[in-house]
Parts: structure tokens; sequence; C-alpha cells
């Protein structure tokens, strides 16, 4: 048993060991329907944490030669399937951590060649009656094991998108996708291999070289192909956490859920176990990833998307085109490009059917607020929601003329100056310079209320604080909000607030782009 040859089954035992173990074994069952048809080669693509190297330990402990694991997986799921003593233990299995290979090399340029003495090595030491030599390939090796044994193989690569993330040189690029392309586009070779399952943060580089990779199915953040339910966690298993160590459901789902991978709900799994252990919830996507990725993209304001940026953090969907990546960071050109890969790194979730993303939860819009904070090109964006507890704090007071003058700042801070005068861009700002009252209160954009829709209700989370209707004119007064508040009744859909609820009349004149505010407590 070498260290890329038929692994033990020591990681898995390690998972298992733990406080927290979720089975997701099944995707094994999956992985065998797969093996040894055309549909056998498969990249699965998704944030950091999201159980990708969880499925490799569970793939390296089922088919490896090099260890006998029925033991291990006796209580699991995999093990009431007709296909687990099939192929339980019974493959050749070489698994490759590129991104640990690649971080620990001090000459990254020869990691190929590193990768190939390490390999040659270990076939060497496990099959020490098969002549191998210095100048054979990668695929050469395992062509010949397989030629004299007739066991075929199971390929793991685990970040296998390192090179392109870290933005190598293009003739390394080449040679990793040549090498690559030599595994799973060889027709000598393709007897060989039973299965391969490769993880990354972004899907196959989308290049010239490209299609001789088509071999290789994808799931990814954007088209999951009936994978979802095994990266991340389902609603059913974190309400199952939730009830074993008597944690708020309701509140791990304003936290850590929000992304929707095909027609799942999956939650970040690293985030969900941190939070159980700890009994707390809080941020722990910093630990796994790093707000620059969000800041450093969205510096470059393509296509104006300091607005779409705005947009997003007060809680709306914008539509981004994510056909054109071609998830390669050099080669992005657009604000599509820009939010797509942030797609894919997580900080943003995508509805393949209504072509809209957003941010997903609490977790990730804590990220979102640092990078908007240390970029200058959002500092006043910044700004106003640093002065936000402020702007509350006036409006609860009745001070109309201070959150007018603040809601002027807001308004001309947020707005694209094409959509300055447009409802959305000024609700927008509203809810924005509101930012930090979602510690307090639940915002709601056209609440139904009364006899219509109140256009924005501010719902508390405490009974001590008011509940507030915020009603918006244009070109008339602030008055004129106030009265339809009370023609249409608004107060009805507060009802359990009526003893502590504010009234909110603003009116914005397009010609002067002032804003005019009357507040009254409701009687």
């Amino acid at each position: 048993m070498g260290i890329y040859i038929n692994p033990g089954n020591e990681n898995l035992k390690m998972a298992l060991n733990s406080e927290i173990f979720v089975d997701k074994s099944l995707i094994l069952k999956k992985f065998c329907s797969l093996m040894n048809t055309n549909q056998r080669f498969v990249c699965v693509s998704r944030p950091r944490r999201f159980g990708k190297t969880t499925v490799r330990n569970l793939m390296a402990a089922y088919f490896s030669k090099g260890c006998d694991s029925r033991e291990l997986f006796k209580d699991l799921e995999i093990a009431k399937e007709t296909c687990f003593e099939e192929n339980l233990n019974k493959f050749n299995v070489i698994t490759i951590d590129l991104g640990g290979m690649f971080s620990s090399s001090e000459n990254k340029n020869n990691i190929l060649k590193k990768l190939k003495i390490k390999l040659q090595e270990d076939f060497r030491e496990d099959f020490p009656d098969i002549k191998i030599f210095d100048d054979d390939s990668i695929a050469d090796m395992i062509q010949s094991v397989y030629r004299k044994t007739k066991i075929q193989f199971i390929i793991i690569i685990d970040e296998y998108d390192v090179l392109i993330r870290e933005r190598v040189n293009e003739t390394l690029l080449k040679e990793y996708l040549e090498f690559l392309n030599s595994l799973f586009k060889n027709n000598e070779l393709s007897p060989a291999i039973a299965f391969a399952y490769l993880t990354g943060i972004l899907p196959i580089i989308r290049d010239k070289v490209q299609s001789k990779l088509n071999v290789v199915r994808e799931s990814t953040m954007l088209n999951p192909l009936g994978f979802e339910e095994f990266f991340g966690f389902t609603k059913e298993e974190v309400k199952a956490l939730c009830n074993r160590y008597e944690m708020s459901y309701a509140e791990c789902e304003n936290w850590y859920d929000g992304y929707k991978i095909g027609s799942i709900e999956i939650y970040n799994p690293n985030s969900v176990v941190n939070a159980m252990i700890e009994r707390e919830y809080r941020n722990y996507w910093t630990i796994s990833g790093s707000y620059e990725a969000v800041s450093d993209y969205i510096k470059l304001d393509f296509d104006g998307i300091r607005s779409v940026v705005a947009d997003m953090i007060s809680g709306k969907s914008v539509p981004v085109n994510v056909v054109n990546f071609r998830n390669s960071l050099n080669e992005i050109k657009n604000k599509d490009n820009v939010l797509t890969y942030l797609i894919h790194l997580g900080y943003l979730n995508y509805d393949k059917y209504s072509g809209l993303c957003r941010i997903p939860n609490k977790e990730i819009r804590q990220e979102w607020e640092s990078a908007v904070g240390d970029s200058e090109n959002f500092s006043k964006i910044a700004a106003m929601l640093r002065d936000s507890d402020r702007l509350l704090k006036w409006t609860i007071e009745g001070d109309a003329e201070r959150v007018a003058a603040a809601l002027d700042n807001a308004h001309l801070n947020v707005a694209d100056p094409l959509d300055y005068n447009d409802e959305s861009s000024l609700k927008t700002a509203i809810i924005l310079a509101y930012y930090t009252a979602r510690s307090k209160y639940t915002i709601v954009k056209e609440l139904p209320s009364g006899r219509g829709f109140a256009d924005i209700g501010f719902i508390p989370l405490d009974k001590k604080d008011p509940a507030m209707v915020v009603e918006l004119k244009y070109n008339q007064d602030a008055d004129t909000a106030i009265k339809q508040i009370k023609e249409k009744r608004y107060p009805a859909g507060f009802e359990n607030y009526l003893d502590n609820l504010l009234l909110v009349g603003v009116n914005y004149d397009k010609t002067t782009k002032v804003h005019e505010c009357v507040i009254e407590k409701y009687k």
C-alpha cells in the first residue's frame, strides 16, 4: 500500500469517530451504477467544505484493495444495497490530492514531474512483478498493471482545479490539461479505468482544449446532475442535528441555508457542524474562505456592478448570464463573469429556473459586508451601513428631518445614475439605509396588509421595539403617504403591534432629488 495507490481506510475511520457524521454513503450506489459506462468520469465542483473530500474518503475506503472496510460500512446505508458486496475493496485505487501537493511544492512548475515520480515509486512497491520504466507516463503504468492483472482502476483527483485557480503559467496549464486528456480520452487506456472522480471549486476550464475533455460529466453549482443531496446537508439532516443538540432550527436556517442546488435546499455542512459542536450560531465561513475573493472582483466595477452588489446586500435577486464564463480566472471580463465565479465559490446562490442570483444567508452576507467595507469603490455604501444604527434610532425617536437627510444620502450613494428615479432603486436605498435593523426586525417588501400592500414592513423580533410600516410616494408629499397607510388600513397587518406601531411616510421629488419624511405613532 503506497501513498497514492490503494490507500487504507484511516480517513473514513476518523470521520466515523467524529462527534458528527452524516451518512452520505449512498452516493457510492450512484457511482457504482456509472462504472464501466460512457458516464463513468465525473467532476464535482462545489465551494470549499461542502463535502467533496468526505466523498473521496468514502470512495477510497470502499473501492480500495489496500484495506478491508466491511466492518466500517456495516452500519451505513450503502451496506443495505445489492451493489455493496459486488464492489467492496475490489479495485486498484489511485488518490491524488493535487491541492495538498501544490501547496507543499517548493517549485510549483515541477508539480507534474513530482507527481509522476511519486506514482512510479508506489507502482513499483505495490506491483513488484511488473516492470515500470523511468520514462513511463502515468497512463502507461496503469495500462501495464491492468494488462497483467485485469483488475481495473478507480481514479480520484481532489482539487483538480488548483492549477487553474492559482493561475500557473500557460505552459504548465497546457501540460496539465494534456495529462487529464491522456487519462480520460485515451481509447487504449479506457478499459483499465472503471470510474474516475474529480473534485474542485471551478468546473472544467472552457478553452480550445476542453473538447478533448468532454467525456467528463460535470456536477456544478449551476447543474448538479442529481448529486445535490450528497454535497452539503439537506433540510432533513439539519433538522435532525438541531433536535439532537437542542438548537433552534429557524436560526440555523437563517444563518446557513439558502443554497438551492437543483431542486434541493442545501446547507453549508462545515458551518452547521461547527455551530452544533460549539453550540453557537456565528460566521464560520472565514475559517475556510476569505472575503478577498469577493472584494478583488467587485473592485473592478464591471458594468456598474456596484449597484448590483447594493441590490443583493439589500436582499434582492439579480439576473446573471452564466453561459459565457469560461471557468478561468484569466477570462473574467464582465459583470456576469464575476457573478458566475462567485456562485461557484459559494458567495452567491443561483436559481437556474429564474436565472437570478442572490446572497444565500446571514453568514455569507457578513462576508459581503466585510468585502464592501474594505473596498474603496464601495466606501460610501460601507459608511451608510455603519450609520444605519443612527437612522433606526432617529426613526424611532420621530426625527423626520434627520431621517429624510439620511435617505437623501443613501439614495445618492446606492443608485446607478441611469436608475436614480426608479422606484426599485429607492426601495433598495431605504432597505440598505436600515441595514442593521435586520438584527432586530424582519423586513418585508410589498407586505400584504389591510386593503393592499405596504411598501416596506418592519416586524420586530422583540415586542419591546416598535413595528414600522413605510409607504413611498413620488412627486407628491409625505402626508399623502401617511394618508394612504390609514385609508388602505395597512396597520391591520400589524395587529399584534398596534400599541407600538410607527407610520413612516416618505416622498421623493424626482426633480429636486430630495426626500421628505413624516413619522407618526399609530393611534
